[in-house]
């Protein structure tokens, strides 16, 4: 039995590994992205670099790894680090090497945002910069994600500007594209986003861009760590209109849904958790909804630690979990962000996921994270 001296924990002694049959092909039964991160180049990623640098077999192989799950991969999204070190020219070069990866019937979405901007320069300079990164995706041929603009926070005097921003974009997609509702733990910059800061007031104008333009909308992936809320805002909406959860906290029951209706995913959480989420789909698509949660509820421990406060720096734990099961050579991070994260968070990490049986390879993954421990002092 393999055991780790761990932070404050004493001696600790590991599972074994949960074993899992691989899907043959996407789910029916609810349609679920997995957000991707990304593979940094260790030997040059480092806090301040002007661009980005990756390991592109590395984060090729990870895109492989969940559509060989039966999962949809959501990319250039905030798991893979946009607005913390993914800059726009090596994101566009992403979303291009992913939709060229991706094989028949590999669902891919990709994220739209304005990052490329220095700052806010006016609605008309912020539609724009949607724009240009509209026509990459599209130019691919994915599902667009458009995400959440700190430009636009700032811009925008209320709510009827989001409403002609997204207006104008909605009207010049050739597909159904994602909304996304990305709330301020995950990202301080976009407090008050749609012109309020309450949930339910937000909702409204959301919903209002929906109705006007309900045939160029996919659904809406809503980032909120809020259940009842989520819950409220999806039995407003179209019946053509999926909702897509991003509750890293409480997705088997929004997944599971109730009488009136159910969320389908788009998580970063489904990330590392790639074949419990498809085992726990499997169930789910022959009618066992028992067994789904009995999968999948086990699973919420281990996201709660990894998505604590601050949330925004879950991507820390989501590559550290990726280096210990195998998917990667190293623990670094696009622009240093390996650090922003305590040893203690990373431990109590390190045994929600082997309560789990997350890691394929125990001792593997004890050894690397005693090294890491070792090299830090500990």
């Amino acid at each position: 039995m393999t055991r780790i001296r761990l932070p404050d924990r004493g001696e600790y002694r590991m599972s074994n590994p949960a074993t899992f049959t691989p899907s043959s092909g996407p789910h029916r039964s609810r349609t679920v992205y997995a957000a991707a991160h990304v593979v940094a180049d260790p030997a040059t990623s480092h806090m301040g670099e002007a661009e980005a640098r990756l390991d592109w077999d590395a984060t090729m192989a990870f895109r492989r790894h969940l559509w060989s799950h039966g999962l949809g991969v959501a990319d250039a999204m905030d798991t893979a680090q946009r607005g913390m070190g993914l800059d726009w020219p090596v994101t566009a070069r992403l979303i291009r090497a992913s939709a060229a990866e991706a094989g028949p019937g590999d669902r891919l979405a990709c994220g739209v945002g304005t990052d490329q901007l220095a700052r806010a320069e006016g609605l008309d300079r912020i539609v724009a910069a949607y724009e240009q990164q509209l026509e990459v995706v599209e130019e691919v041929g994915c599902v667009p994600i458009i995400m959440c603009s700190r430009a636009l926070a700032r811009t925008a005097c209320g709510a009827d500007d989001y409403v002609a921003v997204y207006g104008r974009l909605l009207r010049q997609v050739s597909r159904p594209a994602i909304l996304h509702w990305l709330g301020p733990m995950f990202d301080p910059q976009l407090e008050g986003y749609w012109g309020a800061d309450d949930l339910d007031t937000a909702a409204e104008t959301l919903q209002r861009i929906i109705a006007d333009n309900v045939s160029a909308v996919d659904g809406v992936k809503l980032s909120l760590l809020d259940a009842d809320a989520e819950v409220r805002f999806r039995d407003g909406l179209p019946s053509t209109v999926r909702c897509y959860t991003g509750d890293d906290f409480n997705y088997p029951q929004l997944i599971e849904g109730d009488s009136r209706r159910h969320s389908d995913a788009l998580l970063g959480v489904f990330d590392p958790l790639a074949p419990f989420a498809s085992a726990a789909l499997d169930r789910l698509d022959a009618g066992d909804g028992k067994g789904f949660r009995e999968l999948l509820d086990p699973t919420v421990d281990l996201a709660r630690a990894v998505f604590s406060s601050p949330t925004y720096h879950y991507k820390t734990a989501v590559v550290f979990l990726a280096w210990l099961c195998g998917h990667q050579r190293h623990f670094r991070m696009v622009g240093g962000y390996e650090s922003a994260r305590s040893l203690r968070h990373l431990s109590d990490v390190f045994v929600e996921a082997d309560r789990i049986g997350l890691f394929p390879d125990p001792p593997e993954a004890a050894a690397k994270f005693a090294s890491l421990l070792k090299v830090s002092g500990l």
